[in-house]
């Protein structure tokens, strides 16, 4: 019999290669191998170009911090994903400060974040939610302004064209940042192979079953057809939108009653240097009625291999692939009896979303145009081009009380003995995947996290506490990881 593996990551992508990073830190003792579908690393979702590239920390997106029908805004959600984020600084400082990750210019560059909206109510919206978040010690810095000759400064593409007599209002936090998952993932893979760790490209896995306390994971090389069989004793399903499919095969309890919905996008882009020379900010806007929260509209500066972009979208659509480069039965064969009951039930709870996508498959190129318009009004048709982005698989469930729901975040799903753990849904996602790591490693590792405490809080520091209720910690934490990054203080 083979040897058993120690650890077998599926998937090439950030999630994959954060674990692998942080396990062989943790355990270096330890065999890991990472099977990855294509034939080169991170081709879905950590892919440069299928996603936007923002550090989700809440400085711009509107949809973490909802206004409730009573007219308040709730501010948690918001302050939670930052305080993820900052997980992902320190992780990401630690590393480049022992020279394991090269210059932070690699995979990281500074950008403002942005939030911009018109409308008196939209305006009075902004302007509260400002006054809640300023004085949080993660969203120290943010300012905000109605006023149009500040916002040009800002972001010089927003404002001409534009009525006068129409209300505008923007925050700022010039702490923000693009970045380049597919590079980093890059650099994380490059260090774990040299560190000893197996990847293995060009292999689909099929299959997962457990017996006498191993994993079998199986599957076929997509070049020369043959099959493989790797046993293992910890398995992680870092497979995107597959992850899904991958976790029903392998007939944990835990996954019954889950559902997967994919969501498609694409951007408008433009490489135009006088363009992209006059807008240097990711921009988020407040989403149309109905619209996922990860289709909010934004403009955005991308950094891709040393060039820069802009993109604006999504622009929302609809297949039944849970991958770009999925297969088309992929929705319908993941369809189980005990999750068909959750999918019908999200769905008439969210027609709104069904409604949504509808026009959005039927949407011209001119209304994707004045979509852009009402960022940038001045905008020529000309300039951009649509690129396709990656596809989400956004994830329904029942709640507590036993209602199917559509969540819009991520959810990690593993087995009650803790052999074998998977990631579902999509943003905040790739950001904050440090913070979902530590997450997998408490659940699937109790046993060993007292011993590994040490060396998590190294690379960690503000581990197991909470920076946003300790003022000065925050402040010594941003003021470190922003130094080693390169981040504007």
């Amino acid at each position: 019999m083979t040897t058993p593996v120690d650890v077998v990551l599926i998937g090439g992508g950030i999630m994959s290669a954060t674990l692998g990073t942080l396990l062989q830190r943790l355990q270096p003792d330890w065999t890991i191998t990472v099977i990855e579908r294509r034939g080169v690393i991170a081709e879905e979702s950590s892919n440069p170009w299928n996603n936007a590239g923002t550090g989700h920390s809440a400085l711009c997106e509107l949809n973490y911090s909802p206004e409730k029908p009573d007219g308040t805004i709730d501010v948690s959600k918001a302050i939670q994903v930052n305080e993820q984020f900052q997980v992902s600084r320190q992780l990401w400082t630690s590393l480049v400060e022992e020279g394991v990750l090269p210059e932070p210019s690699a995979f990281l560059n500074p950008v403002p974040h942005m939030t911009f909206v018109w409308g008196e109510k939209n305006v009075d919206y902004l302007r509260r939610r400002y006054e809640l978040l300023k004085d949080q010690p993660l969203f120290r810095g943010m300012e905000f302004s109605d006023d149009a000759r500040v916002i040009r400064q800002w972001a010089p593409l927003l404002i001409p064209g534009r009525a006068k007599s129409q209300p505008i209002a923007a925050t700022r936090a010039i702490a923000g940042t693009d970045i380049d998952f597919g590079s980093l993932t890059r650099l994380y893979l490059d260090r774990m192979v040299a560190n000893g760790a197996r990847l293995i490209t060009d292999h689909k896995v099929t299959g997962l079953r457990r017996k006498d306390g191993l994993w079998t994971v199986s599957g076929r090389n997509e070049l020369g057809g043959t099959r493989f069989r790797i046993p293992a004793r910890f398995v992680f399903v870092g497979a995107g939108g597959a992850a899904i499919t991958l976790l029903q095969r392998s007939g944990i309890r835990e996954i019954r009653g889950y559902g997967g919905f994919p969501i498609s996008g694409k951007f408008l882009r433009t490489d135009d240097p006088d363009l992209v020379a006059k807008h240097q900010a990711k921009v988020y806007g407040k989403a149309s009625v109905g619209a996922p929260p990860m289709s909010v509209p934004h403009l955005d500066t991308r950094v891709v291999d040393g060039s820069t972009s802009l993109l604006f979208g999504p622009y929302a659509g609809w297949t039944p692939k849970f991958l770009k480069f999925g297969s088309w039965v992929d929705f319908f064969g993941s369809i189980r009896w005990h999750n068909l009951g959750t999918m019908v039930g999200a769905g008439l709870k969210n027609l709104d979303l069904v409604v949504y996508l509808a026009k959005e498959l039927f949407s011209t190129r001119g209304r994707q145009m004045r979509a852009l318009q009402e960022f940038f009004p001045n905008a020529k048709r000309r300039d951009w081009r649509m690129i396709t982005a990656g596809q989400r698989v956004q994830i329904m469930k029942r709640d507590a009380q036993g209602k199917a729901s559509l969540q819009f975040g991520t959810e990690v799903v593993a087995s009650a003995d803790g052999s074998i753990a998977g990631l579902l849904g999509a943003s905040p996602g790739a950001s904050t995947a440090p913070s979902i790591m530590l997450d997998v490693l408490a659940r699937c590792f109790p046993d060993r996290m007292p011993a590994w405490r040490a060396e998590l809080t190294r690379l960690v520091p503000s581990y197991g506490t909470a920076l946003s209720d300790a003022e000065d910690v925050a402040a010594a934490t941003l003021a470190r990881t922003a130094k080693a990054l390169g981040i504007p203080g």
